[in-house]
């Protein structure tokens, strides 16, 4: 029963989000995704952890080139080259990081996830 009253309100707090907040909530989680994986390094199961949370973030910031990418993104052109720039780096730091793994390399694109989350809430306050 608990898990349908869960399940329900996702549903609710998924349609009532801005574009920003599901952004904000979706970086956040990328972030929590490779905080554990630095927190659980040592774990038996890491590669499969940290290749799921490489992923996952390459997709996000994937998703977030194609749409600054796309003319009618109301974006000034300043904020959409920062953000490819940006998105360019995460790439490389997640290839980097699948060739050479090592906990450090992803304290960078945990800050980065979590600064544009919180700036992205902070502008749909």
């Amino acid at each position: 029963m608990l898990q349908n009253a869960v399940k329900s309100y996702q549903s609710v707090d998924k349609e009532t989000m801005t574009g920003r907040e599901t952004e904000a909530r979706v970086l956040t989680q990328a972030a929590l995704k490779l905080v554990d994986c630095q927190n659980n390094w040592d774990a038996t199961d890491r590669k499969k952890r940290l290749d799921d949370a490489l992923k996952y973030n390459q997709r996000i910031w994937s998703i977030f080139q194609v749409e600054v990418s796309k003319e009618e993104n109301p974006l000034p052109p300043n904020i959409k080259q920062n953000i490819l720039m940006l998105s360019r780096f995460i790439d490389r730091r997640i290839f980097e990081t699948m060739a050479f793994p090592e906990k450090e390399k992803l304290t960078i694109i945990i800050k980065i996830n979590q600064n544009i989350a919180a700036g992205l809430r902070d502008s749909t306050a």
